[in-house]
C-alpha cells in the first residue's frame, strides 16, 4: 500500500497541533526540520526514509554549522514523525536506529540561597513604585514555583485563589500542573494585587508612564530577562543570571535539601526525568561530605 508522504507530513503536524496541543513555534520548527530532511533526501515516499538518509542529512546540517543540540532537534523531529506513523500501523524506519548526538553535561548557572537573597534584596518596593512591587512579586513567584518565564508571564488574576498557595499553570505541550507559593510570596501577590488600579487580567503587567492607554498591559519574557540581569548587577551578583536560573535555583534548592528527584520533577512538569536529572550533581557536594564522615572509619576503642 503506498502512501503520500505530504499527506502523511501534514497529517502529523496537524496531530501535534490540534492533538497533542504543541506550541506553535514547536510545530513551526517540526514542520521546518522535516521539509529541510525531505528537500535534502529528496523524500518522495516513505521507502526513502532509511538510515542512509538520515545519515546523509546528519552530515549535511553538520557541515552547514549546526551544533549537535541543533542536529538533534531535527533527528527528533524525524523520529517523532516515524513514531507517529508507526502509531498508524505503517510500516517505516524504526525511529530506535535513529541515534542523538551524545551532549556534553550542560553547564547551569544556580544561585546559592544567600544569592536568591541578595537579589531579592536588590528590589526595595518603595511604597510609591508599583513597579518594584511587581518586581519583587515576580522573582519570589519565579522561585518558590519553579515556572517557566513563559508560565509565569502568562498567569492571570484569576489563578491566584483567595485562601490557598496551589496555583495551576500550563507548562509545555499544553500539560497542567500544580505548583506552591511560598508565604511570602503569596502576601506580596496578594498586596501586589491590591494595589494596582488597572483593570488588566494578567497577574504581571507594564506599569511605565502613560502605559494603562494600552489595550494589552501583560508582561513580556523580553522584559523579565532585562529585570534580572538590572537587578542582579545591583545586587553584585557576577554569574550570568537569566529568569531560567530561579527555576534551577528551585530545583537544586529542593534537592539540596533532601526532595526525592521524580518529586522535583512532577513540580518543574518535565516530561523526562532525565531532564531532572541534570541538576542532581549539584548536591554532589553534601555526599562527598557524607563520604569523608563515614567512609572506612575505625571505630575507637
Amino acid at each position: 500500500m503506498s502512501h503520500n508522504i505530504k499527506s502523511l507530513h501534514s497529517d502529523f503536524i496537524e496531530e501535534l497541533e490540534i492533538g497533542l496541543g504543541r506550541s506553535p513555534k514547536t510545530v513551526e520548527n517540526y514542520d521546518r526540520y522535516l521539509r529541510a530532511f525531505f528537500e535534502h533526501g529528496k523524500i518522495a515516499e516513505l521507502a526513502d526514509i532509511t538510515q542512509e538518509s538520515v545519515r546523509s542529512f546528519r552530515r549535511h546540517i553538520s557541515q552547514n554549522g549546526a551544533a549537535l543540540p541543533t542536529q538533534n532537534y531535527y533527528l527528533i523531529a524525524i523520529r517523532q514523525f516515524l513514531k507517529y506513523l508507526i502509531k498508524r500501523d505503517i510500516e517505516v524506519l524504526s525511529p530506535e536506529k535513529i541515534q542523538l548526538a551524545k551532549l556534553p553535561d550542560r553547564d547551569i548557572d544556580v544561585l546559592y540561597p544567600e544569592e536568591v537573597d541578595m537579589l531579592l534584596g536588590a528590589v526595595i518596593p518603595d511604597i510609591s513604585r508599583l513597579q518594584a512591587l511587581r518586581d519583587k512579586t515576580l522573582f519570589n513567584v519565579l522561585f518558590s514555583t519553579g515556572m517557566r518565564i513563559s508560565e509565569a508571564i502568562r498567569l492571570n488574576r484569576d489563578d491566584v485563589r483567595p485562601h490557598s498557595n496551589e496555583m495551576t499553570v500550563r507548562g509545555k505541550g499544553n500539560k497542567v500542573r500544580v505548583v506552591f507559593l511560598s508565604e511570602e510570596a503569596l502576601g506580596q501577590v496578594h498586596e501586589y494585587l491590591e494595589r494596582r488600579t488597572d483593570t488588566d487580567p494578567a497577574l504581571f503587567v507594564r506599569h511605565r508612564k502613560n502605559v494603562g492607554n494600552e489595550d494589552d498591559l501583560r508582561i513580556t519574557p523580553r522584559t523579565v530577562q532585562r529585570l534580572i540581569k538590572r537587578y542582579a548587577a545591583a545586587a553584585g551578583i557576577t554569574k550570568d543570571i537569566t529568569p531560567h536560573t530561579l527555576r534551577h535555583s528551585f530545583a537544586t534548592d529542593l534537592l539540596s535539601n533532601g526532595a526525592d528527584v521524580r518529586q522535583v520533577q512532577q513540580l518543574l512538569g518535565h516530561s523526562s526525568i532525565t531532564t531532572t536529572q541534570v541538576y542532581t550533581h549539584f548536591t554532589d557536594v553534601q555526599l562527598r561530605g557524607v563520604h569523608e564522615r563515614f567512609h572506612h572509619k575505625k571505630k575507637s576503642t
